[in-house]
């Protein structure tokens, strides 16, 4: 009989051929089966299910139901060759999903945020040089922090001055054009890094001190480093980390401020609206509308721009 571990291996192959990354599930359900490892468990059963989702303490009930909906759809996977595997049902833990309130960085934070990450320690000093580009390009560019980490060599043309995304979410790719001096800083990257590791063991265009790509949940913790020393974050003790903005949160401030951006200037923003939304990858202009509602200064310039409209054009 196959082990879990040889199973998840197999599942992990199984759906990134059929087009899915899997980095953070792959990364988790490891963990999962270590944890069932301990417990001497050959099968997957709904109370250590339980159990291993809700370990991790000062986190939302939100993060136990995305352990919890990893396990349970490799468990489904598993059931179908061993049916003595248990799947744990769907609202189990009963969290409604609720999108997280943006943070929007003023340029200071970002700035501070940047320098902090110039200041990282590392054998070869790439983690410090990785991590501020990488800051970086996501408040020029609001790619989603997973689309820059994934970038290859390939995708990034510094000539045409572009950047390639492949089926990211959604399956969707693209083309995001990027401003000339967000150029010369990935330019000066390449040159750095390049310099620093004379042979790469991956064409990732992000690497780590050892070459190789980057992963998403050390970058995590990289971040919360930073951003605690830069007083946006509160350390809870030890290696551990409590709520602040999040990498994602510079995504939300770069469509943030295109959205007041051409409100002030009196654009029709239901006009420019799809091409933010294109250029951010929604699967729809209806996920970019999503910033006004969350935003309250937002939510104001368009109550403001509607009233204008109403009033013919008077202010």
């Amino acid at each position: 009989m196959k082990s879990l571990r040889a199973h998840l291996t197999e599942y992990i192959a199984t759906r990134r051929a059929l087009g899915t990354q899997l980095q953070e599930p792959a990364n988790t359900l490891r963990g999962f089966i270590r944890f069932l490892g301990r417990n001497r468990a050959k099968f997957i059963t709904i109370p250590l299910a339980l159990e291993w989702s809700q370990q991790s303490k000062n986190v939302q009930r939100a993060t136990w139901a995305r352990k919890l909906s990893m396990v349970r759809q490799f468990a489904r996977w598993l059931s179908v060759l061993e049916p003595r595997h248990q799947v744990p049902p769907p609202r189990l833990l009963n969290v409604r999903h609720r999108r997280n309130q943006p943070h929007i960085y003023s340029d200071a934070e970002i700035v501070d945020l940047m320098e902090a990450a110039a200041a990282l320690q590392s054998s070869r000093r790439l983690k410090a040089l990785t991590l501020k580009t990488l800051i970086g390009l996501l408040a020029a560019t609001g790619l989603r922090p997973g689309e820059a980490a994934a970038l290859e060599d390939r995708d990034v043309d510094l000539r045409a001055g572009v950047l390639v995304i492949r089926e990211s979410k959604f399956g969707k790719s693209r083309q995001v054009p990027v401003h000339e001096s967000t150029l010369l800083a990935l330019e000066n990257y390449a040159r750095r890094r390049n310099h620093l590791i004379l042979q790469r063991s991956s064409s990732s265009f992000f690497v780590s001190d050892a070459g190789t790509p980057l992963d998403r949940g050390t970058v995590r913790r990289w971040f919360c480093e930073i951003s605690t020393a830069c007083g946006l974050r509160k350390t809870l003790g030890g290696k551990r980390y409590g709520r602040g903005p999040r990498l994602q949160d510079l995504r939300h401030t770069f469509a943030t401020r295109r959205l007041v951006e051409w409100y002030r200037a009196g654009l029709n923003v239901s006009v420019q609206m799809p091409k933010l939304a294109a250029y951010l990858g929604h699967a729809s202009v209806g996920c970019t509308y999503w910033y006004i509602e969350a935003v309250p200064e937002l939510l104001q310039l368009a109550t403001e721009c509607e009233r204008t409209i109403r009033h013919g054009g008077r202010r």
